[in-house]
C-alpha cells in the first residue's frame, strides 16, 4: 500500500535522498503500525513528539497498535524548543 511520509524539523535527516519538501511516498506492507513505519526510518520513537495521521493525532499508547491504510499521510515532528 501507499502511503506518504512527512518527517519536520531534525527528524528530516531520516528520509531517504530523493525527498522532497520533508516528504516521501512509500510501499508499506498491508497491516504496518505507525511504529513499524517510524523503524523503517530509523526514527527514534522516543524522540516522535508530534504524531499525525490525515491530521488526527496519534497518542504515544496507540502507535503500536493503530494501523495505517492506502493513502494514509504520515507526519510526525520531534519535540521542538523555541521562543
Amino acid at each position: 500500500m501507499k502511503v506518504s511520509i512527512k518527517l519536520y524539523a531534525s527528524f528530516g535527516c531520516f528520509l531517504p535522498p530523493g525527498a522532497r519538501n520533508n516528504r516521501v511516498e512509500v510501499d508499506l506492507a498491508s497491516g504496518t503500525t505507525v511504529h513499524q513505519a517510524l523503524e523503517r526510518f530509523s526514527v527514534p520513537l522516543q524522540e516522535a513528539h508530534l504524531v499525525v495521521v490525515n491530521g488526527v493525532f496519534i497518542c504515544a499508547s496507540e502507535r503500536d497498535a493503530y494501523l495505517l491504510k492506502e493513502g494514509d499521510t504520515l507526519a510526525v515532528w520531534p519535540a521542538v524548543a523555541g521562543g
